[in-house]
């Protein structure tokens, strides 16, 4: 009983403090995007229920930025707050560890880290709203003509012209090679194609030519076909990606798919596509870090604690930064370019905690 009342009375701190940095953070956010943004959102137009509307939809993306920043000053303030008012001394003269009385911090960071990786699916989806409302996707490509397309089967398109907006393609010729007489080469035309969501493509008006070898073709005209694998978007066949930050996880496996087939070394999408895993995962290893350094009671106590926290959570951002840039080069593969920096800070902490006198 005992043990159950320290643990829902450290969780309560923590998650007071939490909270109310977390939704201070994001008004901050807001306001200073207003200093700088609002004239010109008022030249070009938009109404104030248009800019409001637009920082809504950003407020997931200011939650996810804040939340290593606030899982740090809520395990700082909480442990710190705890040692100097001599409660942690209190539980251990009653027997209860350093690890067992903070044991509810590392779980919280685990829910939080959850927490960031759901925002972070959200995040795309609202910032393409946003830029939705804000009048910015109005000038983006929606057309391509005259192009190849390699499909991850191995067939190959030629398209005379795509609408991705309207989901259509115009004269399209395709192209697989087989391993005749067990697997038959085959060709397909047709004069037009129609995309709908959640039902795929189909083609109109054209034929399909099945060629078993030795000379041996087959010939079928059809008013209808659904291509079975051809499961691209209109989007993706644009080959003109969006910015990773309004792409999720999975959409960017299939942009880095389609830029392998096509040749190209996709190395910033990997990178980003990893940090989407990585730095949600920064709250965690933050609050493991914060915690052995909020009980020190040299060089300024809890101060010199939240001061040094401050520092690694800055050296942290820039070692994202550097670490991506040099993954981004090729000098060091992605997933090592994305998650280095939570390995130094998690090296960092595993060091600091074997310190602590339990």
């Amino acid at each position: 009983m005992r043990i159950r009342l320290l643990d829902r009375y450290v969780a309560r701190e923590f998650a007071r403090l939490f909270l109310l940095f977390v939704i201070s953070a994001p008004v901050l956010f807001i306001l200073g995007d207003v200093m700088d943004n609002l004239d010109k959102h008022m030249a070009r137009g938009l109404t104030v229920g248009q800019v409001a509307l637009s920082y809504v939809y950003q407020t997931p993306l200011f939650a996810l930025y804040s939340l290593p920043v606030a899982s740090l000053i809520a395990t700082v303030f909480t442990v710190s707050n705890m040692t100097r008012h001599f409660e942690l001394s209190a539980a251990k003269a009653g027997g209860i560890s350093f690890f067992r009385l903070f044991a509810p911090l590392p779980v919280l960071g685990v829910i939080l880290t959850l927490v960031g990786l759901g925002l972070s699916e959200l995040v795309p989806v609202t910032n393409r709203m946003r830029a939705e409302v804000l009048g910015e996707l109005e000038h983006s490509r929606s057309s391509r003509n005259d192009f190849v397309y390699r499909a991850a089967d191995g067939r190959v398109f030629a398209i005379r012209r795509l609408d991705a907006r309207r989901g259509r393609i115009i004269d399209v010729v395709m192209e697989r090679e087989g391993n005749e007489p067990e697997v038959p080469s085959a060709s397909f035309a047709a004069d037009l194609g129609l995309y709908e969501k959640g039902a795929g493509w189909t083609f109109h008006n054209g034929s399909l030519r099945l060629f078993h070898g030795r000379g041996e073709e087959r010939l079928f005209t059809f008013k209808t076909l659904h291509p079975i694998g051809f499961t691209e978007t209109p989007e993706e066949l644009l080959a003109e990606p969006r910015e990773p930050e309004e792409m999720g996880y999975a959409e960017l496996g299939r942009f880095i798919d389609i830029i392998r087939r096509s040749g190209g070394r996709p190395l910033e999408l990997m990178v980003k596509r990893e940090q989407k895993l990585a730095i949600p995962a920064a709250t965690l290893v933050i609050i493991l870090f914060a915690m052995p350094l909020a009980t020190s009671s040299k060089r300024g106590g809890s101060a010199y604690g939240i001061g040094v926290s401050l520092a690694i959570t800055i050296f942290y951002l820039m070692l994202i930064r550097v670490a991506g840039a040099i993954g981004i080069s090729g000098a060091i593969p992605p997933v090592v370019a994305a998650w280095i920096p939570n390995a130094l800070v998690a090296a960092g902490a595993a060091g600091l905690l074997a310190r602590i006198r339990s």
